[in-house]
């Protein structure tokens, strides 16, 4: 995993690669792939959209962010690989997840529309040649290889599995 050099690659690109655990971009994708196909749909169902503290989003609104800001990271790195020249817009997280529909969906739904953007994410990552997955991305105060967007995808859904595994997966009642 190449990690950038720069004075203002952000903060959270080491958390971002510590989460990776050193793999390659392709290979992280794939194990977040089979990360999303190991999900225990059953006992998603149960967990329904209780939340582990008042507040916090259920599993539906953490798929669905998960989601869109996965859609969105694709969005720059296109622009960035196609050198567009458009700085990106930061996006509100909260108001995102307050608007979304999540907990009206299916949790099959959220998985299944998760596999198929991650599908498509990694097809697109796989036709960035290694110029590409390397260029420097800079936006907003950050500057890092567009390679670290795919990275900051795989992190991304690791972290948040690892919020469900650790507060969710305990209100299942028939674990």
């Amino acid at each position: 995993m190449e990690e950038s050099n720069s004075e203002q690659q952000p903060d959270f690109l080491q958390e971002v690669y510590e989460l990776n655990e050193g793999r390659d971009l392709f290979k992280a994708l794939e194990l977040s792939f089979k990360a999303i196909d190991d999900l225990d749909i059953e006992q998603l169902k149960r967990i329904g959209l209780k939340t582990y503290k008042e507040g916090k989003w259920s599993v539906h609104k953490i798929l669905q962010h998960l989601i869109d800001w996965e859609r969105i990271w694709c969005y720059r790195a296109i622009l960035f690989a196609r050198k567009e020249g458009t700085i990106p817009d930061a996006h509100d997280q909260e108001i995102m997840g307050t608007h979304s529909n999540a907990d009206d969906l299916p949790i099959e739904h959220l998985i299944q529309e998760l596999r198929v953007v991650r599908q498509s994410t990694i097809l697109m990552f796989e036709s960035f040649n290694e110029d590409i997955l390397s260029m420097t991305c800079k936006f907003f105060e950050y500057e890092m290889p567009l390679s670290a967007i795919g990275f900051s995808i795989t992190a991304h859904q690791i972290h948040h599995f690892n919020i469900i595994n650790e507060r969710y997966i305990p209100l299942d009642t028939e674990q």
